[in-house]
Order: C-alpha cells, then structure tokens, then sequence
C-alpha cells in the first residue's frame, strides 16, 4: 500500500470510494484543468459497501415526484451509466422490467407511477395483462402492467473497479485502509496522516453524517441503517426474463419484495428492509459498535414505540422475512408458479444508509447535499443513487464547487 506524503496539498480530498465519490472524482478530471484530487477510504478495497452490494439495477426515473433530485436526475443517470458500461464493455442486462398489480385496488398507483414517468421523461408504457405476458409469461397482474424497457443491470463491483482504474490513469490518488479522523480548518487528520484540501466532499456513505457533523452540517439528521437480504433461486435462469416489481405500498418507504434478474441472468427475490442495530451489522457481531448500538437501538425504540412513519409496523413485517417461506410467499403474488424448492441460499447482505430527520421523525426520501465554500456532504445518496451517480456529480459540482 503506497503513501501519500502528509505535506501534499490538494484541490479536493473525497471521503469515501463508492459509486458518489468515484463518479464525483470522474466528474471533476473532466470539468477541471488537472485537479488535485485524493480519495480516502477506510476500506482496502472501492465499493466495499452499498455501492458493491446493491442489486445492479439501473433504475428508469418513474418512481419519483417531478419535484425531487431524484427525478431531475435518474433517467439521466439511467442513460449515462448504460452509455459507460457499454464504452468500458462492463457486462449490461437490458431486460427491462414489469411492475404489476397484485390487487384491482392496487391500479390506481399503478397509472399515477405511469404518469410520473411521463412527466419525468421516462420510457414507460402501461399495457394489457396479455401484453405482459407475452414479455413474462409466469407473471401475475390485474388487468395492466407498467413496462419500462431502460431498466436494466449491470455489475456495480465491476463499474467501481472500472472507475477507480480510469481515475488512476489520470493522477487521482486512491488511498485505501484510511479512515477519516477529524479535521482543523483544511487539514484532515487520517489514520495514514494529515494531508490538506481546497476542499473535502464528503462521501462516506454508512457514516455521512458522523463527518459532516464535525463541519457544523447534518445536524437535523441521522442515518438509520436497514439490512438489504436477496434469496436467490438456483433452479435455472428461465423462470423468469426481467425485472418484476409490485407497485410500492405508500404505507411504507421501499419498494418491496420484487424479482431482479442480475447482469448474469440469476434469479434473485428481495430486498428485506429489516432495521439494522449498528451501521455495519451485516451479520452476526461482525463490525459490532457498541456506540452506535445504543445510538441506534434508542432512535429505532422512540419510532417503534411512536409508530412514526409507520416504523414499527414496517419492522415486524421485515423480521418475518428473515423466513424463506414467508419472503417466498411474497413473490409468489407476482409470480405464482416459481417453484419454491428452487430457490437457495441469501446474497451477501447490503445496509442501506437511510437519512432521518430527528426534528420530523421522518426518513428523508430525497438525496439531501449541504455544503459551504470549505466542505461538501453527501448526506443521503439511497436508491437511486448508483443509477443517479453520473449526473448527480454534475449536480454536486454546479451546486457547490460553481464549475
């Protein structure tokens, strides 16, 4: 592991190597004149965390208000990240996906996704339940089906390796197994020394909020972590062709049990949403902070106890799916006939780093970004941010670093 000389100045350091800072220090190499740049991360490889471990799906941009960032920008980022996978010749689903209609009831929110797609200016069609079957013969809707043809997968692992290679052709330093101390004005004090920064972006994901506390921003939030398991089937890979989504129920914030098809053409089901007790708790006491498990088991108790964006129903309903058969169930409403002995064993899991605003006692559902002239935090960067990360650097460098 090679060092970087602690009287090194540069234009700006990125705390943290998943897909935001990686796509934020590739913005900046193309906006900039040789920027100085060095990128911190206290893992010993990029993309160790949320960014390696999500699904791979390339969201279309239909879920979301035209008010949100993250509707301005996921049928961008959708665009630009299949564009990179296909110049860098990363492996590319272009399967598309179905959300249906278990119920009748169930249509409504159904046409209002179409509609935002629309507005949004996604490629989303709303077609015949014959019509979905001839795109997915074993699946299950009421009537119609919303199709988008851009969702697709690709290899997030694969992507952040490619970026992080394409940064070092150009002179930005990635320095691994460092973590982030504390700061005193532009000097950052790391656990590989102190270097100096124009500017630091924070990225850190899991711990966002931690850093940009010691900045004096972030100070209404708090990340909440939930764990992210997919079950995958491991009969074959033709059961099923392409993305199958429920449509999301507005009593909860995700987007429930749904069928990804991988880059590779695996079957998976998932994701749960089940409230993690520390920010790493992957699994069993791996990355136990005893801290953060008082920490987090005090907020995750007032929202249980208050039922607070209906928080405590939403978690009593995820731990059933710590049970195969029970998450099994669950796809079965979209697809009845999937075998439920061909499934087998869980995917490494994911923590999905989720923002809460202390004062609302609300999961904030939007990316939130603050920032002043000497520091930059990337305080919410949840689904979609791996599709949204092209563009939402470009977002970040116009809104902050007035490129």
């Amino acid at each position: 592991m090679s060092h970087v000389s602690t009287s090194k100045q540069y234009d700006y350091i990125i705390v943290g190597a998943g897909i935001i800072g990686l796509a934020l220090a590739l913005k900046l190499t193309r906006r900039f004149s040789n920027p100085k740049i060095l990128i911190i991360e206290k893992e010993p490889a990029v993309g160790l965390h949320a960014s390696g471990r999500n699904s791979g799906v390339l969201h279309a941009g239909f879920y979301y208000s035209a008010d949100s960032l993250k509707a301005q920008l996921c049928v961008k980022g959708n665009k630009e990240l299949r564009a990179y996978c296909k110049e860098k010749s990363l492996p590319l689903n272009e399967c598309g996906k179905l959300v249906v209609a278990s119920y009748e009831s169930e249509l409504p929110a159904l046409r209002e996704l179409h509609r935002r797609g629309i507005v949004n200016g996604a490629q989303v069609e709303l077609i015949s339940e014959a019509d979905a079957r001839k795109l997915e013969p074993n699946v299950h809707t009421c009537g119609e089906a919303l199709y988008s043809p851009h969702t697709a997968t690709s290899d997030p692992a694969r992507v952040a390796q490619t970026l992080k290679s394409d940064l070092e052709k150009v002179g930005v330093e990635i320095l691994c197994d460092c973590r982030f101390l504390r700061h005193q004005d532009n000097v950052i004090f790391t656990s590989q020394g102190t270097f100096e920064a124009g500017k630091l972006i924070n990225c850190a994901g899991l711990y966002a909020d931690k850093i940009a506390q010691q900045f004096g921003f972030g100070m209404n939030y708090t990340i909440i972590p939930f764990k992210g398991l997919y079950l995958k089937y491991k009969k074959n890979k033709s059961d099923v062709r392409m993305n199958i989504y429920p449509v999301p129920n507005p009593k909860y914030p995700f987007l429930g049990v749904h069928f990804t098809k991988t880059v590779d053409g695996t079957i998976k089901i998932g994701p749960t949403a089940i409230p993690a007790l520390w920010r790493e708790n992957y699994a069993g006491l791996k990355g136990f902070d005893l801290g953060e498990f008082f920490d987090i088991g005090m907020w995750e108790s007032r929202l249980f106890l208050s039922n607070a964006f209906n928080f405590r129903t939403l978690a009593l309903t995820e731990v059933r799916k710590y049970w195969r058969s029970y998450l099994i169930r669950l796809s079965q409403l979209l697809i009845p006939n999937i075998d439920p002995h061909g499934f087998g064993d869980f995917a490494p899991p994911g923590i999905r780093s989720q923002l809460l605003n202390v004062k609302t006692k609300e999961l904030v559902q939007d990316f939130i970004v603050e920032g002043d002239t000497k520091s930059v935090h990337v305080l919410n960067a949840v689904s979609p941010g791996w599709t949204c990360s092209l563009p939402f650097a470009d977002y970040i460098i116009d809104t902050f670093l007035h490129a």
